[in-house]
Parts: C-alpha cells; sequence; structure tokens
C-alpha cells in the first residue's frame, strides 16, 4: 500500500500536526489498570467542573424521523452545506409508522449560531427506492457519517421492515453537498455499518467504519464475536465523486449481539489519534481498544490492545478525539461522558443527557476543537458542550 502521512478530518481541525506512528509495542504500553479519578479531570477539559451543555436545536424534520444517531461538522460552504454547520442523521422513521428502528431516511443540518428555537433543515430524505446503486435491505441511517472533501457526505445505512427484522447487509451512501445520493458501496466487507470516522490528504480518503451484522441475525440474539472494523481507501476525483478502491478488514473478533432496545449492540464509535491508533468502542465487553497503524496495516488487528476497561465506562458509543490528543467516549448505558487521557487514563466524566441510558450516540468536536456537539436520542436533540 502506498505512504499516505493521513491527518485526522473527523472534527475538521484547522491547525498544525504532528503525526507520530507507534509500534503495536508502543500501543500495548498505553493499556493499564484503570482506577477511579473523577479528580483528575482539570479545569478547561469537557468534563470538567467549568464546561456545560447548551441546546442546539431539534433534529426531528417534517417527516417526523426520530432517534438522531450520527453527527458531523461541515467544514467548508458548498451546495447546501455551510462552513460550520452540524450534520445529524436519523435512524429511526417517524411517529406515521411507530417510530421504527433501521427506517429513517433523513439527514438534517442546524446551525449552532442560530440558537434553540431554530429548525432543523433537511439536507437529504433519500428514497430507498430511487437509488443509484446497490443498498441491500433497503435504508435505515446509522452513526456512520463523514463529510470528505468536495463536500461528499458518506452515510451508513442498516436497514429493517419493521424496526425489529433486519432485512439486509446495508452499505455506504455518497451524497453531493447538496443532498442527493450519488453512488453506493455495498458487498465484500461492508455488513451493517455502525458508525465511522474518516481523514483525507490530497487525493486519498480513508474511511474507518465498525460492521455489527457478521453473523448476529443467524444467531437470534446470542453473543457472537464477529465485529468488524473495515477501512476503505477513496479517490477524491476532481469531477465527480469519491471512487471505492479498496476494502480491508483491519480488526476483528469484537462481541455482537440482536438487541430487543436497540436492535443491534457491537463495535462502535471509532475515532483517529495523533499516535497512528484508531479507537474503537467496544461496547459489549465496556473498553476501548487501539488498532495501531490503522491507516496503514495490511491485516486484522483481531480486537485491539487494551486501553481502557470498566470504571467511569458504560457501554462506550461514540468516540471523539480532542486537539491534546484525549478521547472522549459517549456511555450508552448511564447519559455520561468520560474523557480519556491517549494512554486510558480516565480523567472523569460528566452527565450530559438528563435521558441518562440510552441517550447518547454520535460526537464530533467544532471546527476550532473547543466545543463538543452530540445528539440526545432521549430528546432528539442536538447539543453542545464547551
Amino acid at each position: 500500500m502506498a505512504f499516505f502521512p493521513f491527518v485526522r478530518s473527523t472534527a475538521f481541525l484547522r491547525r498544525p500536526l504532528r503525526v507520530a506512528l507507534v509500534s503495536a509495542a508502543g500501543v500495548a504500553a498505553m493499556a493499564l489498570v484503570v482506577t477511579p479519578a473523577d479528580a483528575l479531570a482539570p479545569a478547561g477539559s469537557f468534563v470538567g467542573s467549568d464546561s456545560t451543555v447548551s441546546e442546539i436545536g431539534p433534529t426531528v424534520p417534517p417527516n417526523g424521523d426520530v432517534n438522531p444517531y450520527g453527527v458531523a461538522v461541515v467544514a467548508k460552504s458548498q451546495g447546501a452545506e455551510v462552513a460550520g454547520d452540524v450534520l445529524v442523521s436519523n435512524f429511526n422513521s417517524g411517529p406515521g409508522t411507530a417510530g421504527l428502528q433501521g427506517r429513517g431516511t433523513t439527514i438534517v443540518q442546524l446551525d449552532p449560531q442560530a440558537g434553540p428555537d431554530a429548525s432543523p433543515q433537511v439536507f437529504a430524505q433519500i428514497d430507498p427506492h430511487q437509488l443509484p446503486g446497490a443498498c441491500p435491505g433497503g435504508v435505515g441511517l446509522t452513526t456512520a457519517l463523514s463529510i470528505l472533501p468536495g463536500g461528499w457526505v458518506v452515510v451508513g445505512s442498516l436497514p429493517t421492515s419493521d424496526g425489529t427484522t433486519i432485512t439486509g447487509a446495508g452499505c455506504l451512501l455518497v451524497l453531493n453537498s447538496s443532498g442527493h445520493v450519488v453512488e453506493t458501496f455495498s458487498g465484500g466487507p461492508i455488513n451493517g455499518p455502525w458508525d465511522m470516522t474518516s481523514t483525507s490528504i490530497g487525493a486519498f480518503s480513508e474511511l474507518f467504519f465498525t460492521n455489527v451484522l457478521n453473523g448476529t441475525v443467524k444467531a437470534g440474539g446470542a453473543v457472537v464475536n464477529q465485529g468488524t472494523v473495515v477501512r476503505a481507501i477513496l479517490f477524491n476525483s476532481p469531477s465527480g465523486p469519491p471512487k471505492l478502491l479498496s476494502t480491508s478488514v483491519i480488526a476483528s473478533g469484537f462481541p455482537e449481539e440482536l438487541n430487543a432496545a436497540a436492535l443491534v449492540i457491537g463495535p462502535t464509535g471509532v475515532a483517529l489519534g495523533e499516535n497512528g491508533a484508531l479507537y474503537v468502542a467496544d461496547t459489549i465487553d465496556n473498553r476501548i481498544a487501539a488498532i495501531p497503524l490503522a491507516a496503514f496495516r495490511l491485516g486484522s488487528a483481531g480486537v485491539g490492545i487494551p486501553v481502557s476497561t470498566g470504571g467511569d465506562l458504560n457501554g462506550p458509543l461514540g468516540l471523539a478525539t480532542t486537539p491534546n490528543g484525549n478521547v472522549l467516549a459517549a456511555n450508552g448505558g448511564d447519559g455520561n461522558l468520560v474523557e480519556l487521557s491517549p494512554s486510558g487514563a480516565q480523567l472523569g466524566e460528566k452527565t450530559i443527557s438528563p435521558g441518562g441510558a440510552g441517550a447518547l450516540f454520535g460526537l464530533a468536536l467544532s471546527r476550532a476543537g473547543d466545543a463538543l456537539y452530540f445528539v440526545d436520542d432521549s430528546e432528539n436533540q442536538l447539543n453542545v458542550l464547551r
């Protein structure tokens, strides 16, 4: 594989970036025994005593879609996208269809400066019957949401027929900056894309996404250790949508299962660190793992190297990395945000959703890296922590 000195793009940080790739042994040295460390959170950290949560606005579009999952920040104004705005994907259909999981078809766009009374703008409403390519099973938009150079939006789909019956492997949908689907990526290791991050430089981008449908449907509710993390390499065409060059499984063996309340549980959030590692939220095993040399590795790292387990973690879902290299994890089990050092020390936690369990999913940093946008599923709301 060609050498691409990738930098993080999930938070679209405009600052000099030091890329320090480390060996597997170096990442292994990060693993440690976690002890309670709430008092370690300094003022100015995202979980410090001086950080506060504010509402940005509701995420429910006119068609009534609910359950906001994915969050991505627009880097550059183009088409319908406005720099600094936030895109949010919805996983459930509206109340008119009983709010079915795996049936959401909308991405909304919100202006963080507009205040809590601002109405969400519909960036995209996807018709599963009018797709330009294959998406096995239909459309149900997940937490997997990224924006690539040129304003191309990539979003994952994990579809159901009735909110409980999974109908296919899903796909990755590629939309232009005006919100129209222009291509799909499906097949191969793409099997229930659940969350995603991306990184770009020059003519190439990489997507890193988790998959949760490898054997889960057949298992009928039993835990199977088949969840994967896939890297997709794309060519950023100057005259059209990005082209998929290759896909590789870079991690495998994560526990996953069907779940009556959450539809499916498995490896979820992914976030790139400046140390070259890809952090993964191993939700069922209640831990954060690291995949060393994620942008360059040629094979699977298995379930990765343990970075932090238990303690303040409680079913981690969404992940993000901060400008100082810390890792932020949104707990699915209690509505708390946990901040960890790059080596895995738990620096503290903060309740950011009064709704508690099941309310938190996607995370994304502002372009300046000083604010954290997150969806509150219990209120169908986009909020900010700063």
